[in-house]
């Protein structure tokens, strides 16, 4: 099992406007997703991250901070800047 399943719990991702029935099987699976892609180390923005894994750059965003909670792994998220406002991010172990 992984450890953000084993970790994972409703008060997890938190937040006033956070439901568990509602959220917490769409944020689970976008964070294992985003986890998953990222763990290569690979530089990528967050448009191709929201790309390969089907979710909006928002949340790709607010999955990488998730990232670097201890209850989600607390792994290192590197961010560089590209140009013009862009950035790309690799995770790190």
């Amino acid at each position: 099992m992984s450890r953000i399943h084993e970790t994972l719990s409703p008060e997890s991702f938190g937040g006033n406007t956070f439901h568990m029935k509602r959220d917490g099987a769409r944020l689970s699976h976008q964070l294992s997703a985003v986890k998953a892609l990222m763990l290569d180390g690979q530089w990528r923005s967050l448009s191709q991250i929201s790309v390969h894994i089907g979710s909006p750059q928002t949340s790709v965003s607010a999955r990488l901070r998730d990232l670097r909670k201890h209850e989600f792994g607390g792994l290192i998220v590197d961010r560089r800047h590209v140009a013009n406002g862009l950035y790309e991010y690799r995770v790190l172990r």
